[in-house]
């Protein structure tokens, strides 16, 4: 058995990843699907101060809290910075990794400067009246709610790299109707033999896209993590 934390993307709650939890848990596994603080059913709780930092310590709080050990982290999109930092303040509690066509950042970086200009125009394009969050884009899903937006602009603060980590996944989903902002992470990993690299013929919400084949890749993620 592996068990399985569920981080999404920006704008979004645990819900884009509940069915596959549901198939993690069909098959043995345990999972826990993750609203961070702010997004989705915690709304209540956005404010001026939610942060990057802020959300790496959901995971860190749900790690120690539910006493978890070997765990899979996986991030989607914006989820990738947030899985991160998450690891490197907990390494020993993490034996793999899954990034979900997310940022994969080094120790400096932010959701900000990882992303090409059109998404940083997503960022800003719906800033608030209160100037501390992101509006949903019109064709998310209705659930989608504001994210914060310093946990968007952040630089992300790291001890050490991520080649501590013995099972490394990246999806790259090839449906983007334009260019992904993906593919330059996806160019530099799939030639990393540290780096087990997936394209899926999906758009960027593989979870709903490919959830059968992003099943599997997570199957094949917990025996990487066992090994």
């Amino acid at each position: 058995m592996t068990t399985f934390v569920l981080v999404p993307g920006a704008w979004h709650g645990a819900w884009t990843f509940e069915p596959l939890a549901r198939s993690l848990r069909r098959e043995g596994h345990e999972a826990y699907p993750l609203t961070l603080t702010g997004v989705g059913s915690r709304k209540h709780l956005l404010n001026a101060s939610v942060n990057l930092d802020t959300h790496i310590q959901d995971v860190v709080g749900l790690l120690e809290d539910e006493q978890l050990t070997d765990v899979v982290l996986v991030g989607h999109s914006y989820g990738g910075m947030v899985i991160t930092g998450a690891a490197d303040r907990l390494p020993d509690k993490v034996a793999g990794l899954v990034y979900v066509d997310a940022v994969v950042p080094r120790d400096g970086d932010s959701s900000w400067s990882l992303v090409t200009d059109n998404e940083r125009e997503w960022y800003l394009g719906g800033v608030g009246g209160n100037g501390y969050t992101s509006a949903p884009l019109p064709f998310f899903d209705p659930r989608a709610t504001p994210h914060p937006l310093a946990s968007l602009m952040q630089a992300i603060k790291l001890d050490g790299g991520l080649e501590r980590f013995r099972s490394k996944d990246y999806v790259y989903a090839t449906g983007w109707p334009g260019s992904s902002p993906f593919t330059p992470v996806y160019e530099r990993l799939r030639r990393d033999p540290a780096w087990r690299v997936h394209a899926v013929d999906s758009g960027h919400n593989v979870m709903q896209g490919a959830p059968d084949e992003l099943l599997k890749i997570l199957l094949s993620a917990a025996g990487n993590a066992r090994a």
